[in-house]
């Protein structure tokens, strides 16, 4: 799809959706992504990690050397591709299903991560629910707040639980949006969501400082994951990603290579940035 501008009409009934369906299949690097060790040794948490930006997360860093769990909902078809691959490149693959919405799953997975990895070092927080209206009063107090259960609430409650498990050198990558700094209007729980997360990752960066603990976060443009034709309406779907200057969505393998950096002990320096993965669109 590099070279498509834009992908066919097409509805998922089911959020946040399934890879199998989607015309075309999203690039997540299967074929392409190639390892330089830059992660040996290190132990990692995707959320989100079945299918979109976390699969193309989980497939790098796994073939960068890192173990790696899986979060998902219930999408376990998906999940455990993405888990075969991961076997594939030589290191350990954990699945977890279950609803981030949850405080007692988030402590849970977390645990979980420990208990197989012995460590923790890198936490992507990277799960996201959203949901599209065009009045406000669509949006019902559910939907509120199961979006910032799951954007912002399960990110709070994994890095807390994940903390004592983590050493010096450890990263935290959060995967906020462009629509932290330009908010769609029919995205506004979402939208919300993802500025909180831009603002928690500029805190915690402040206080893990003297952990040695490096915490960023990544605003992506718009990305073609199942989350798309699962949450737009169709016609939306058909001009996605017309919007940036690059005038095409980009690939969930377009992004992987900015949380290996993240990650890796080469950003060493680097923490309480956003980076900006949009096709050309400014933050402001």
């Amino acid at each position: 799809m590099n070279e498509m501008s834009s992908p066919p009409k097409q509805k998922q009934d089911r959020v946040p959706g399934r890879l199998q369906p989607m015309s075309p299949k999203p690039d997540h690097g299967e074929q392409s992504y190639k390892g330089h060790g830059r992660l040996d040794g290190k132990a990692a948490i995707i959320t989100g990690g079945d299918s979109g930006i976390g699969r193309a997360v989980a497939i790098a860093f796994a073939r960068e050397g890192a173990d790696v769990l899986i979060a998902y909902l219930d999408e376990r078809e998906d999940a455990e591709d993405t888990a075969r691959l991961v076997r594939e490149a030589g290191r350990r693959a954990e699945c977890v299903s279950g609803d981030l919405a949850d405080p007692k799953h988030c402590r849970a997975l977390v645990e979980q991560a420990a208990k197989t990895f012995g460590h923790i070092d890198v936490i992507v927080n990277n799960a996201a629910h959203q949901s599209t209206h065009e009045k406000l009063e669509e949006v019902t107090d559910e939907e509120w707040d199961r979006t910032f259960d799951v954007n912002i609430g399960a990110m709070f409650r994994i890095t807390k639980a994940a903390l004592p498990h983590m050493r010096e050198g450890g990263a935290i990558i959060n995967t906020a949006s462009i629509n932290a700094d330009t908010p769609k209007p029919s995205l506004v729980a979402y939208a919300a969501t993802k500025a909180a997360i831009q603002n928690f990752t500029g805190s915690l960066a402040q206080l893990l400082a003297e952990r040695g603990i490096r915490v960023n976060c990544v605003a992506p443009g718009p990305i073609w994951t199942p989350l798309i034709p699962s949450t737009m309406p169709e016609e939306e779907v058909e001009s996605f990603g017309q919007s940036v200057p690059m005038k095409r969505p980009g690939q969930p393998k377009e992004l992987a290579p900015v949380y290996v950096m993240l990650a890796s002990d080469e950003a060493s320096y680097v923490s309480g940035a956003t980076v900006a993965v949009t096709g050309g669109k400014p933050l402001i």
